[in-house]
């Protein structure tokens, strides 16, 4: 069974809703005509403007969305509730409370059951971070943070990379350091897609914005650029 996840930096469901090119390539890897997509939005306390902008979003497109609530009613069969979906996509916010919420919950295992099933994962920002070994977090107030992740895919992610000053120093310190794995940081806008736990590609919706892997050697980190692919909105592909 094929696993996948997308990992997006940043800006994958714009305010404007003007470039919804990552939720589209996000949809087309299910390889369902009409997916059913699920949105879990723990991580801002299932905030009504994050929700009411994912049904903005993916609803236009061909797909039947959904979300998971786990601060007001929450289904009680959660196993059937996650596992008839095609893909789940998780919203950003505090990474730390979605993943301490989930374990709670038993979502944690329920969602790593899913990606073994072939339904696709993803997200940006805190949906982006939760799904490796470790990620760079501004959960907790003043300098970012190393956090432990679901460790679904192998090394560390930090998102963000070129919008939030902070995040470059920081992740290139903290690998140099070796306080965190080896692992991949995304600007906004960039998904970085891994099929069975390894990176396939990295595709792009904004013009000129990058991923890279980062490696330590000798205490310093090495940062090298990864080839991203710029989706073309489907009117104006050959």
């Amino acid at each position: 069974m094929k696993t996948q996840i997308l990992a997006i930096g940043g800006a994958a469901i714009p305010e404007k809703l003007d470039n919804l090119l990552l939720i589209d390539y996000f949809l087309r890897q299910t390889g369902k005509p009409c997916p059913r997509v699920c949105f879990i939005g723990t991580a801002h306390g299932d905030n009504e403007a994050g929700r009411l902008r994912f049904y903005s979003g993916f609803s236009q497109f061909n797909c039947r969305p959904t979300h998971l609530p786990l601060f007001a009613r929450t289904p009680r069969d959660l196993d059937s509730f996650v596992l008839e979906n095609d893909a789940i996509f998780v919203g950003g916010g505090n990474t730390r409370s979605l993943l301490a919420v989930w374990r709670d919950w038993g979502l944690d295992l329920i969602l790593k059951k899913a990606w073994q099933q072939g339904i696709i994962l993803g997200g940006a920002s805190a949906g982006s971070i939760c799904w490796f070994d470790h990620g760079i977090t501004d959960s907790i107030d003043g300098p970012l943070t190393a956090l432990k992740g679901l460790g679904f895919l192998a090394g560390s992610n930090c998102p963000h990379y070129d919008s939030e000053a902070q995040r470059r120093p920081t992740y290139q310190r903290l690998v140099g350091r070796g306080s965190v794995s080896p692992g991949w940081a995304a600007d906004d806008g960039v998904g970085l897609h891994f099929i069975n736990g390894e990176l396939h590609s990295a595709v792009s919706s904004r013009p000129k914005a990058k991923a890279f892997r980062l490696e330590a050697n000798k205490k310093r980190a090495v940062e090298t650029a990864i080839a991203v692919k710029r989706l073309i909105p489907p009117r104006f592909a050959p």
